[in-house]
């Protein structure tokens, strides 16, 4: 196709110094950079030829100028305007082909401007989604990093600093039960009353600031901090200096704020845009996961702490005690012997040598005496001596020695070198002999008399004494004192032996019990592990293994499969069709019986190796190894089905059930169990979309679907945000002169990739999401916006108001608010609804139908004839137009025969004439369809024979008759 000009008399007639400027003028609108260069282009064009024309735009709403021949040289597809050439009816005839083609260069030129300029849009929101990306993994990321909470506010500050100006950023934590406030992190270039961290403050402190007033209300705000506080209700509160522009956003629990994160700007040429609030919006919700995380992880590692040392000193005192026993023991043993050797000791000088090593065994003995008073008490005997330096003492008068000293108190005396020269130096003591450097002496005392001394001593800093060791030699030389007694008096010996025998019986009885109890514990402690165990992997109701037990043999399967692909295994989802009838019709307590008896049917179909797995309500699944081929998964799967298919006895029920299965295979793409769990998912809704009681494998026709079901999904709440859903309207006409009475707004969405897609390929999925209702409002907004300039304040346009919405109680009145805040006439607007929305809450539905009948809004019944045409509803509501549905349009003969969709119509047609209603019949493609409704005395009609939906622009300004 060529945009060259074709060449007749009259573009001729200019001379060689015309037609330069006008190539130059070509030229430059070629290389214009923006859509007024190409106006200005165009008009130096247009003077070329005729030097009174004008060039201008004309906005898409606005009247052609009058009194001037106006040609429309084209449109911009991004300001909707039209470039128009203003110049006299003489001139435009005489140069029509050079303008139209000055028209097509324009119109070119425009478009590819307007190309250009999405395209760098495209750019920039990319780049955008990138950047808010990788903040949102550096944000989960610093949730499991390891350093302290500091730190991680630090790196989080930095990370909102990468995304826009945050050079001044403070977090606030809101605990509403408690109606406290925290400020863990503030960072402020200007506010020099930074708030203690660990610090906790009544919500009161900072009633009515703008921090209070985000919490709050849970929404975000965005300003001058001045210009906020004046439209805010209740007493200023300026807390800290005024800032330039101020955004704060909530962060939120569910519907509950938490706290808040807000950053703010004090350079004038600083602001934050619409485009910071939600992305500052969006990245809070991700700044409290992570918070959440990290402050649980904290709160974990404390309990772990606390009870590690509960553990370590509970230990501690153990080990004490075990000491304590075994020093006991030794104690004990200690005592037996000596015991032992009192009586079985052939001689005196037997027992003393023994009595040594017993004590040796309990204490540092290798310098070691007894000594006895004599039978007078006026001289000291040493009946045994062992000692490095003293080989021999002889006996002696009583004198001030240490061993008298021992003595005549009746005490133990634990003394070292500097003790014993002080009592020298007192003249307490008069020593002689070797010059001990600890020396450590009891009494032997039987009658409540200090018979004799018992004594150790050390030359050696190496080995020293303690209070212990005196209190255990203290301890000891009773019971040598006892044997001594014995050996004297062999009454006395047997009942003190008699007396130690019982009460060591009696500490060994304690120490078994003590025993037996410690390991009674040990023995419960390791039963409640095992049953914990058991109760964390395994179903309460079923006794199989649980989802946890589930995914963790399907992780090992998967590692044994990547490094074994020949050894192949199967993943079955399991959903029992029905259920929930039977949970409702004969109970719960049925119903998991039921599951149980399943459960065990479904386990009696595999081998031993295989796991079944109940994952919660209904559903269960089956891990199969070691399978040759898909095939053999298959036939697993209608094993269980056709086990399933056995009715089942319920007490004095018998009940009939059957299950839907999805088959998941493994393959190198595979990462994580989850997925494989998830395909399976996946394949058995497609079994009970088949006709369910049958089983699905998962293939790729089913991947590629989830993916794009995802994708959509997602493009869907991104396409909300972003507003690209619009209105196409479609003019309702009377198909006795085609002249325009109304239009119907029609849902399109403008995909920035595919394009204008219409409700069928997207709205099933929207409603599936609930994003459909948000969908609809964005149509009624502009609809509403757009209403009075479409309808001249003289037609109508119908707006399709599904089901769901009149769940709402209040719709009725949101959308007399919307009509009422652009200045709608009420009139003007009819509402479309199906007779399925009539019938899902009859009492519900009628009253908000009345409401908006009574403020003048129209209310139509649209595809009439194709669901339940019952004509009790249409007069119980206030419908006053019914619209056929293009099923029986499409029908009608093309001749003036009667069929039976003429039978249809005309019974239609019929029943409104009765009841005053109006009829349109939708659909309507070819003048005989629309010649046959005139005979039948249709009035009006919409369709492609007419018009396509179009957008608002192609309407506005349009004839309201249209060449059918």
């Amino acid at each position: 196709m060529t945009i060259a000009p074709s060449q007749s008399p009259s573009l001729q007639a200019p001379g060689s110094g015309e037609i330069e400027p006008l190539h130059d003028a070509v030229e430059r609108l070629l290389r214009a950079a923006d859509a007024e260069s190409v106006r200005n282009e165009c008009e130096a064009f247009a003077r070329c030829l005729l030097p009174e024309a004008r060039i201008a735009w004309r906005e898409a709403l606005a009247e052609p100028e009058r009194g001037l021949q106006v040609v429309e040289l084209g449109s911009d597809p991004q300001t909707e305007r039209f470039l128009e050439l203003h110049t006299s009816e003489q001139d435009a005839a005489s140069w029509a082909d050079m303008i139209g083609w000055l028209g097509r260069l324009a119109s070119a030129r425009l478009r590819q401007l307007a190309e250009t300029a999405n395209l760098y849009e495209a750019i920039s929101r990319l780049a955008l989604a990138e950047r808010l990306q990788r903040a949102l993994y550096a944000i989960a990321e610093q949730a499991g990093a390891e350093h302290n909470m500091n730190d991680m506010m630090s790196a989080l500050h930095g990370i909102v600093g990468s995304l826009m100006y945050a050079e001044n950023f403070f977090i606030v934590l809101y605990d509403a039960q408690n109606r406290t406030v925290r400020f863990p992190y503030f960072v402020d270039s200007v506010d020099p009353d930074i708030p203690d961290p660990e610090g906790i403050r009544p919500i009161e402190a900072i009633e009515n600031t703008l921090t209070w007033h985000v919490l709050k209300s849970g929404k975000s705000m965005m300003g001058a901090s001045t210009d906020l506080e004046k439209n805010l209700p209740g007493p200023r509160v300026p807390i800290g200096p005024p800032s330039d522009d101020w955004l704060g956003v909530p962060m939120k629990r569910g519907d509950d704020v938490v706290g808040a994160l807000v950053v703010q700007s004090y350079r004038p040429d600083t602001r934050y845009t619409q485009n910071d609030r939600e992305l500052l919006t969006y990245v809070a919700q991700h700044v409290q996961t992570a918070l959440e995380r990290r402050q649980a992880h904290e709160e974990l590692e404390r309990r772990v702490t606390t009870r590690t040392a509960a553990l370590r000193e509970a230990n501690r005192v153990l080990r004490q005690q075990v000491l304590q026993r075994q020093r006991g023991e030794r104690l004990q043993a200690a005592l037996f012997r000596i015991a032992e050797l009192a009586n079985t000791s052939d001689s005196i000088e037997n027992f003393y040598a023994a009595v040594h090593r017993v004590i040796g065994g309990l204490l540092y003995a290798r310098n070691f005496y007894i000594a006895l008073l004599s039978e007078d008490q006026n001289k000291l005997t040493f009946p045994y001596s062992v000692d490095e330096l003293d080989g021999v003492r002889e006996p002696r008068e009583l004198g001030r020695g240490l061993t008298e000293y021992v003595l005549r108190n009746g005490k133990a005396l634990l003394a070292d070198r500097e003790e014993i020269d002080r009592l020298n130096r007192d003249q307490v003591l008069s020593t002689s002999g070797a010059r001990s450097l600890h020396w450590l002496g009891v009494p032997l005392i039987w009658n409540e008399k200090s018979m004799g001394v018992l004594a150790v001593q050390s030359y050696t800093p190496e080995h020293t004494y303690s209070a212990r060791d005196q209190e255990l030699l203290t301890f000891v030389s009773y019971h040598i004192a006892n044997a001594l007694q014995r050996k004297y008096t062999t009454e006395s010996l047997k009942q003190a032996y008699a007396s130690l025998e019982r009460r060591v019986t009696e500490r060994t009885r304690a120490l078994a019990l003590a025993n037996r109890d410690l390991r009674e514990q040990i023995a419960e402690r390791e039963r409640v592990e095992r049953r914990l165990k058991y109760e964390t992997l395994h179903d309460s109701l079923t006794g199989l293994p649980n989802r946890t037990l589930l995914l963790q043999r399907l992780e090992q399967a998967l590692n044994h499969y990547r490094e074994t692909p020949a050894d192949l295994f199967a993943v079955l989802f399991i959903d029992l069709d029905r259920f929930k009838v039977i949970n409702d019709s004969v109970g719960h307590l049925v119903g998991d019986d039921l599951l149980f008896q399943v459960g065990g049917r479904v386990r009696a179909c595999l081998k031993t190796r295989d796991v079944v797995a109940r994952l919660g309500g209904d559903e269960f699944a089956v891990l199969v190894e070691g399978i040759t081929d898909p095939q053999a998964a298959t036939h697993i799967a209608e094993r269980i089905i056709a086990q399933l298919q056995t009715p089942f006895r319920l007490g004095a029920k018998e009940i009939f059930t059957s299950a839907s299965i999805g088959i998941a295979l493994p393959t190198q793409d595979y990462t994580r169990p989850e997925e494989l769990l998830r395909d399976a998912d996946s394949a058995m809704y497609r079994a009970k979309a088949e006709g369910r009681h049958r089983a699905a494998v998962f293939d790729d026709r089913l991947r590629r679907e989830a993916l794009l079901l995802l994708e959509l999904e997602g493009d869907l709440r991104r396409a909300i945000a972003r507003n690209e859903f619009v209105p196409f309207f479609q003019p309702i006409v009377d198909l006795e002169d085609i002249r325009v009475v109304g239009y119907e707004a029609l849902l399109r969405w403008r995909h920035p990739e595919r394009g204008l897609l219409p409700p069928a390929e997207f709205l099933a999925v929207a409603e599936d999401t609930g994003c459909a209702e948000a969908i609809d409002w964005q149509i009624f907004e502009q609809v509403a916006r757009q209403a009075r300039a479409l309808t001249r304040d003289e037609g109508f346009i119908s707006i399709n108001v599904s089901g769901s919405h009149f769940r709402s109680p209040n719709l009725d009145q949101r959308l007399l608010d919307l009509f009422a805040e652009h200045e709608v006439p009420a009139r003007c607007i009819r509402v479309e609804v199906t007779e399925r929305a009539l019938l899902e809450n009859p009492a519900q539905v009628k009253r908000i139908l009345e409401n908006l009948r009574q403020h003048g809004v129209g209310v139509a019944l649209d595809d009439f004839g194709t669901g339940y045409s019952s004509l009790s509803y249409l007069h119980q509501y206030p419908i006053e137009t019914l619209k056929i549905d293009r099923s029986f349009i499409i029908e009608l003969p093309a001749e003036e025969s009667e069929g039976h969709s003429t039978a249809v119509v005309r019974a239609i047609q019929a029943l409104a004439n009765s009841l005053r209603m109006q009829v349109i019949a939708e659909g309507i493609e070819t003048e005989s369809q629309m010649r046959a409704l005139r005979r039948i005395g249709c009035r009006f009609g919409q369709g492609f024979l007419f018009a396509q939906p179009a957008p608002a622009s192609k309407w506005l300004g349009s004839p309201l008759s249209l060449d059918a």
